[in-house]
C-alpha cells in the first residue's frame, strides 16, 4: 500500500469568497433541488462535479485556474484531512495519490458491486475534466501509534483551509516537508490491505481509465486513507423509498414470502433480521422470507447475498414481489432512516423499506472472500467534502 504526495488544486478564498459556500457534499449524497440550487452559485464546485458535458466542465475549470480562483499547491504534499462536530473528532486521515497497481496483490478491497453504466459514466466524466473532484475513502486498521504520529503534527502545524458542511467543521493541512510525509506513511507498506469504504464507482472508472491509455496517470487515484484504530468510521445502512407503491399492497404481497406482522408503537429501526415497511402512519415487521423463494429470486448470485437484507429486498420484494421496474425515479435511496419515514409521512403515499445495519466486520469478511455486497448495501461516514483537495492531471 503506498500514498504519495501529489500537488493539489484548491480553492483560493480570496478569489473563491468563502470556502463552506463552494464546496460540496460527495456526488451521490446530493439530491436533485440541492444539486440546482448549487450549480447556481458562480465558483460552487458542483459546476465541474454534475456538469453534464465534461468538456465544459474542463473548459471552466480551466478559466478558474488562470483567474486563481483555484491554485495548484507549490509542491508535492500530503494532507491531514479532519471532520469535526462541535469539539467531537469524527474523523482524521491522510489524503494524496493511491497507487492502484504495483505490487504482487491487490491494494484495495471492494465491498460493494457497481453498475456498469455508471462507472462508464464517472469514467467519461474524469477523463474530460482530466481531475478527481472527491477522493476515494478507504479504511484500514493502521499499525500501532500510527494515530498518535498524527495528532501530534497536526497539532504543531498550522491548518491551511477549513469549512462548514451540514453542522460539521472540515479542516485540511498540508504536509510538503519529506521527511514529515515519511514518517506520516511509515507503516502503510506491511500496514492492512484497506476497505474501500466510499466510491467503488470513481475507482472502476480509475482502473477502466488505465486501459484506455489516453496518457493520464490513472493507475493512482486520489484518496482519504482513514485509521479504524484511531478514528473508526461510522456505518449505517441505506434505505428504499418508492413512492409509486402503496404500502396496504405492498405489504400484503410480501406476505406471500415472509412474514409480515403489523408494528403497532409504528416506525422504528430494523433488528438485524428484519426489514421494516413503512407508509400511510403505519409500519411492519417483515422477517423470515422464504428459503425457496430467495434461492428462486437471486439465481446466478453469489450465495451469500441470501443473507443480505439489500439483496432480500431489492431482488425478493421490489423486483419479484412487488414487481417495481429498475427505472430511474422508481426508487430513491436515503442513508437516514428518518428521511426515508418523512419521505413518504410528508406525500401521504409511497412505501420506505427500513434496512437493518451490517456489522463493519462482516462487511470485510465478505470483502475478503471476494463476495461483492449488493449495490446500495452500506453508508461509511462521515464522507470528506468534494473540492477540499483536488487532484488535476495534465497530459
Amino acid at each position: 500500500m503506498r500514498l504519495y504526495p501529489f500537488r493539489a488544486v484548491r480553492y483560493d478564498s480570496a478569489r473563491a469568497g468563502q470556502l463552506s459556500a463552494v464546496l460540496s457534499p460527495p456526488y451521490d449524497d446530493m439530491s436533485p433541488a440541492h444539486a440546482r440550487a448549487q450549480r447556481a452559485r458562480p465558483h460552487h464546485i458542483a459546476r465541474l462535479l454534475l456538469a453534464p458535458d465534461p468538456q465544459d466542465a474542463a473548459g471552466q475549470m480551466e478559466r478558474w485556474l488562470e483567474r486563481g480562483v483555484l491554485r495548484r499547491d507549490p509542491e508535492p504534499s500530503l494532507y491531514v484531512y479532519e471532520q469535526r462536530l462541535g469539539p467531537r473528532l469524527l474523523q482524521r486521515g491522510l489524503i494524496g495519490e493511491f497507487a492502484l497497481s504495483g505490487g504482487q496483490a491487490e491494494p484495495v478491497v471492494p465491498h460493494e458491486d457497481v453498475r456498469d453504466h455508471v462507472v462508464q459514466q464517472r469514467a467519461v466524466h474524469m477523463s474530460g475534466l482530466r481531475a478527481q473532484l472527491e477522493p476515494l475513502l478507504l479504511t484500514h486498521r493502521a499499525a500501532e501509534g500510527t494515530g498518535r504520529r498524527l495528532a501530534d503534527w497536526v497539532a504543531q502545524h498550522p491548518r491551511v483551509a477549513s469549512a462548514q458542511l451540514g453542522g460539521i467543521t472540515h479542516y485540511l493541512w498540508r504536509c510538503s516537508d519529506r521527511a514529515d510525509q515519511a514518517m506520516l506513511t511509515a507503516g502503510l507498506a506491511t500496514s492492512q490491505v484497506p476497505l474501500v469504504a466510499d466510491g467503488h464507482h470513481r475507482l472502476a472508472a480509475c482502473r477502466r481509465l488505465s486501459r484506455w491509455r489516453d496518457g493520464l496517470p490513472w493507475n493512482r487515484s486520489l484518496a482519504l486513507l482513514v485509521d479504524s484504530a484511531s478514528t473508526p468510521l461510522r456505518l449505517t445502512a441505506i434505505h428504499r423509498v418508492l413512492p409509486g407503491l402503496d404500502v396496504e399492497k405492498a405489504a400484503r404481497a410480501a406476505a406471500g414470502v415472509a412474514r409480515v406482522r403489523p408494528l403497532p408503537s409504528g416506525p422504528r429501526l430494523p433488528r438485524p433480521d428484519e426489514l421494516v415497511l413503512v407508509g400511510g402512519g403505519n409500519a411492519w415487521s417483515v422477517t423470515d422470507p422464504s428459503s425457496a423463494a430467495v434461492v428462486d429470486a437471486l439465481e446466478g448470485l453469489p450465495s451469500a447475498w441470501h443473507r443480505q437484507p439489500a439483496a432480500v429486498t431489492d431482488h425478493l420484494l421490489i423486483a419479484r414481489c412487488w414487481s417495481v421496474p429498475d427505472l430511474p425515479g422508481t426508487v430513491t435511496y436515503l442513508h437516514d432512516a428518518n428521511r426515508a419515514v418523512a419521505a413518504v409521512t410528508a406525500e401521504g403515499s409511497g412505501t420506505a423499506v427500513l434496512l437493518p445495519t451490517p456489522t463493519t466486520g462482516e462487511v470485510r469478511e465478505l470483502a475478503e472472500q471476494g463476495v461483492l455486497m449488493p449495490r446500495k448495501s452500506t453508508s461509511f461516514g462521515p464522507k470528506p467534502a468534494a473540492g477540499m483537495a483536488m487532484r488535476v492531471l495534465t497530459p
